[in-house]
């Protein structure tokens, strides 16, 4: 008798399911069981599927997918639907997985059962049941949980944390790999130690974990007996645990095992199909997770590695002042990116320089375009050749343009791929700040290719920015120019430089930015630089910042590097003026704007608006009347001292002509010659000077009423 009539006789039937062709051949009782007529036929796989209860097909799906991966017996209960969708019978399947390369097929039996799925009340009541519910909420918790992990530790905190349902595990261990020896990476349910025996073993000694490691199968243990029958040697390591079943499950990423996970029970637990699916299912997002925190955990070892080697250490030892300075990486890749910072002993006595007991510094802060390796290398490459121009005892103008035509050598031969070969970079420019700081006098040479300019903070915690005069940003131009504009750090004043991020981060842009960053600057008391630091960084880019964004799409992918200078304070510090000084150039008459803005800052506090509006006007009429009637530019300091009774502004504009301005008697149309009559009307007092090779003139206005405390 042929073996099909044999099966037929026990209303068993034989299918094939080939995954290739996605073709399944059903014998005739096959074809019986599926309600067709009772015939060998070959059917497509929807055609198949249309037979089946849906969520019994999806089912038989997962199963199918075990059964494939670990070699085993694919078992499973089916409902089979009628044309209308009604359950006409309940059929029993098992197959098995014959791999051939990366396709496969099935061969297996289908068998009508009687009895109804255990836990139901009949064949029309769904197979997939509360246990099953269940199973797919902890498998989704778990997800989430893995996912959100950042380090080792976190994955293996959440997966000691795991409560499956119906059969949790109590001990748990994560074998890992170490050239061709076992290492345990960690273990929860053990005590701290048990797990000496098993840290580097050999991948060749006769355990489970080696044994999966070696093969990428699972191994079940579902007594102790079987245990012992299959690993004789290594049971007596096993056994002192006083455990009743073991799960054995490999961890792949990628089609490579890299380790192994264990679940051991204290209760016996036969490892049915669903219960080895789910130890599957947890087992691979595992891997997965434990493969993220591998990787974030080498970058950020990597990121610490070059922020420690790019960043330079500030230490104590400098006279006269206090440094600080934060590094905030952008949150991927490998966080580090282009911006930097620096603070350099310059040589004394250098020619030009300004010499002094105490001696010269420079600080530089840049931002080399992208958040990427490259970046970080230019980063890096340009950080070394600022350092070695600026101890050739260059001028902060000569470095920058050093600086500049070197990047543009380097951008010259890059030929368009990154170090891959791959398309989409180009050449890279930076933006950069140079200060070169006597520390004697405080006096600032600055020159500036494209970054933005830098801030001062007053003894009285005003807070002004100093626009500078600058050039195109490094690796635009080989003979590009930089120009140098000088100011004077008092004692007890703070500078601070920073890069774009520190104003934009947050959907800021750089106006409503600097406005952020100001108010944190007016609101710090005392004079702990390193207290600065910190607040600032965490205004921007901590949890406080999310509620202070700015006008534009939040962003957070930016660097973040600020440096902070301040002089010590003098013993009498009430007594040291507000003061600012700019230089406006012939070719920059769009700086009067910044030069009334200047006047307008320094007198934020003025009591009188009448007169804050009468001073930004005069300022204008000075300027512009050099801009028009010399060739040379106009420098303009600005000041508020305390007088007898009250605060005093003196602003003086001073120019290289030695032509000095007349009184004149404009109609009522004309455009010119308002100059001195305004000066007349609205300063307390006013007056030109000449002065060696050229003239100021300048006027004061003194505060009618003078805020309390402000003059002793």
């Amino acid at each position: 008798m042929r073996t099909e009539d044999v099966l037929a006789a026990i209303a068993t039937g034989l299918w094939r399911w080939d995954n290739a062709s996605g073709i399944v051949s059903l014998d005739a009782e096959a074809a019986r069981l599926l309600g067709l007529p009772a015939e060998p036929v070959r059917l497509s796989e929807a055609a198949v599927r249309s037979r089946f209860h849906p969520v019994d097909w999806n089912e038989i799906d997962g199963v199918v997918s075990l059964a494939v991966a670990e070699g085993t017996l694919a078992e499973a209960r089916l409902r089979i639907m009628d044309e209308r969708g009604r359950v006409v019978r309940t059929v029993r399947s098992r197959s098995k997985p014959l791999i051939e390369g990366s396709d496969y097929q099935l061969v297996g039996t289908l068998q009508e059962v009687a009895d109804p799925q255990p836990g139901t009340a009949g064949p029309h009541t769904p197979i997939t049941g509360d246990w099953r519910r269940s199973r797919e909420a902890f498998l989704l918790d778990a997800g989430r949980a893995l996912a959100e992990a950042r380090s080792t530790a976190e994955v293996l905190r959440v997966a000691a944390s795991l409560s499956m349902p119906g059969f949790s595990p109590d001990g748990l261990a994560v074998f890992g790999m170490s050239g061709d020896r076992l290492t345990v990476i960690g273990h929860h349910g053990q005590q701290d130690g048990d797990e000496g025996p098993f840290t580097s073993m050999s991948l060749r000694t006769d355990y489970p974990a080696a044994e999966v490691v070696r093969t990428g199968r699972a191994i079940y243990l579902p007594s102790p007996e079987e245990y012992r029958r299959r690993f004789p040697t290594t049971w007596p390591l096993a056994e002192p645990f006083e455990r009743q079943s073991w799960a054995f499950v490999p961890l792949v990423v990628a089609g490579r095992t890299m380790g192994a996970w264990m679940a051991a029970f204290k209760h016996p637990v036969t490892f049915t199909p669903d219960e080895r699916s789910v130890l599957t299912t947890v087992a691979r997002m595992l891997a997965q997770a434990l493969a993220r925190a591998g990787v974030a955990e080498s970058e950020r070892e990597l990121s610490l590695g070059l922020q420690r080697t790019m960043m330079p250490v500030l230490g104590p030892g400098i006279p006269g002042i206090r440094v600080a300075a934060r590094y905030v990486p952008t949150g991927g890749g490998l966080q580090v990116g282009g911006d930097w910072y620096d603070m350099i002993r310059l040589p004394g006595g250098t020619e030009g320089g300004t010499g002094g007991g105490a001696g010269r510094i420079a600080l530089v802060i840049g931002d080399v375009q992208g958040h990427d390796v490259r970046a970080a290398a230019l980063m890096g490459q340009l950080r070394i050749a600022l350092r070695a121009y600026a101890s050739e005892g260059h001028r902060p103008d000569a470095v920058l343009s050093r600086a500049s035509r070197f990047l543009y050598g380097v951008n010259d031969g890059y030929d368009g791929a990154d170090g891959a070969g791959a398309p989409g970079g180009g050449p890279r420019f930076a933006t950069c700040l140079y200060l070169e700081v006597d520390l004697e006098t405080g006096t600032v040479d600055i020159a500036r290719a494209g970054h933005p300019d830098p801030a001062v903070r007053m003894v009285d915690g005003t807070v002004l920015l100093r626009p500078t005069a600058g050039g195109l940003p490094l690796g635009i131009d080989a003979d590009a120019d930089y120009p140098t504009t000088r100011l004077t750090l008092d004692p007890g004043e703070t500078l601070m430089i920073c890069t774009d991020g520190l104003l934009e981060t947050g959907g800021h842009d750089l106006d409503s930015g600097w406005e952020r960053v100001k108010r944190l600057l007016e609101k710090h008391r005392g004079d702990d630089l390193e207290e600065l630091a910190d607040s600032l960084v965490e205004a921007v880019h901590g949890p406080g910042s999310h509620h202070t964004t700015g006008p534009l799409a939040d962003r957070r992918e930016d660097d973040i590097a600020v440096l902070l200078l301040s002089r010590l304070p003098a013993t009498t510090v009430r007594q040291t003026p507000r003061r600012t000084l700019m230089t406006i150039a012939q070719a920059e008459p769009e700086r009067i704007a910044e030069a009334r803005e200047q006047v307008r800052q320094l007198l934020h506090d003025w009591t009188d608006e009448d007169q804050l509006d009468a001073a930004v006007l005069m300022v204008s009429e000075m300027v512009t009347n050099v801009l028009v009637h010399t060739d040379g530019d106009a420098l303009l300091t600005a000041e508020v001292a305390c007088g007898e009774k009250a605060r005093l502004l003196r602003v003086e504009v001073s120019d290289a002509s030695d032509e000095l301005p007349h009184k004149r008697h404009p109609g009522e149309m004309a455009s010119s010659g308002r100059g001195l009559v305004l000066m007349e009307m609205l300063a307390d007092a006013w007056g030109v000077a000449p002065r060696g090779e050229g003239k100021t003139i300048w006027f004061e206005l003194t505060e009618p009423t003078e805020p309390e405390g402000c003059c002793p």
